[in-house]
């Protein structure tokens, strides 16, 4: 039942995406860009409509999803041009035999205190080896599916033995206020209400300081990297500008997000600091996503990413490092950031 309201939801997300190429029917250039309502440079993005600005001739359409499974059912249609979408299930989209046409063109942010697993206050939970036999939720195929099992393994529990239930993150709270789950891996802003009657175990940060970092990536289709790497560009420049106004303009950008997502500047600020925004300059280094010719470490990540979803049996076998790294989209890097 679960599965068929979660396929049916991704085909509504698909549907909700103008379909077709790059130019609408009256020949006018367009670009289909899904989204998350999660703190980010690219919230500023769709709010101070930069992209349109810097597009004038474009038309451009954004997509809200809840989750990366939804985005990759949506590049699966060939209804996104362009998307934020997390390394787990950028990873998963990379696996088996027909991989999803889409690349790495930027990074979001790296995942900190903003997606945490969240056990609920009073029953006697105080660590994540005592969830065993417990009834845990988190949004499968997501950076946080991933977190959690990285967590469990640490803790030397294996999935089995815990009860995963597979919500987006809404159904997480709903379920969570029902009492129908015991914990919940999951990101803001559902994480803060989790956390009003939960207690946190664990979180991102920790884990990716351990070893298994997390991001928020940004993907492009390939059909668009042939057919117009200029309006790619002019895209990774305003992301740029918008991760240098998170930095430079803190105030600012919290009354934007506030905008955006519907919630006060107090709670935008408090969401935001929990994130790790890199410089342009970062996204473009050897830690990260690489420069032209010049592979970062994040090839390794999510290389990485995709054994430990092999060995957890979420994908039957991981990508190779060679098709990671041929899925990183570098070209004009890091030049076009500035």
């Amino acid at each position: 039942m679960l599965a068929g309201a979660l396929a049916a939801a991704a085909s509504a997300a698909v549907a909700a995406c103008s379909a077709g190429g790059g130019e609408s029917s009256g020949g006018a250039k367009q670009l289909r860009i899904g989204y998350f309502a999660f703190p980010s440079g690219d919230l500023l993005v769709k709010n101070r409509k930069l992209l349109e600005k810097a597009l004038p001739e474009y038309t451009i359409t954004w997509t809200k999803f809840d989750s990366g499974a939804g985005v990759n059912q949506a590049f699966l249609g060939k209804s996104l041009d362009i998307a934020a979408l997390g390394s787990s299930p950028f990873a998963r989209g990379l696996a088996g035999s027909s991989p999803i046409p889409y690349k790495v063109a930027f990074v979001l942010d790296v995942a900190g205190e903003n997606e945490a697993l969240v056990v609920r206050k009073g029953i006697g939970v105080s660590d994540v080896a005592g969830l065993k036999g417990r009834t845990v939720a988190t949004p499968f195929a997501s950076t946080s599916h991933y977190s959690l099992l990285t967590a469990l393994e640490k803790a030397g529990l294996k999935a089995s033995d815990v009860k995963l239930v597979d919500l987006q993150p809404q159904a997480i709270l709903a379920a969570w206020q029902r009492k129908d789950i015991d914990a919940a891996y999951a990101w803001l802003p559902t994480l803060d209400e989790l956390r009003e009657s939960g207690d946190q175990l664990t979180s991102s940060k920790e884990i990716g300081a351990a070893g298994k970092p997390t991001l928020d990536l940004a993907v492009v289709s390939d059909e668009l990297i042939a057919r117009d790497p200029g309006a790619i560009d002019t895209w990774r420049k305003v992301e740029a500008q918008a991760l240098r106004t998170l930095k430079s303009d803190p105030e600012g950008s919290a009354r934007t997000i506030a905008a955006e997502l519907g919630i006060s500047v107090k709670d935008a600020t408090a969401q935001l600091s929990q994130g790790v925004f890199l410089t342009p300059e970062q996204v473009a280094s050897a830690e990260w996503l690489g420069s032209a010719g010049k592979p970062g470490e994040l090839a390794s990540y999510l290389t990485d990413t995709g054994r430990f979803l092999a060995g957890q049996k979420q994908i039957g076998a991981a990508p190779s490092d060679a098709r990671v790294r041929k899925a990183l989209y570098l070209k004009g890097l890091p030049d076009v950031l500035k």
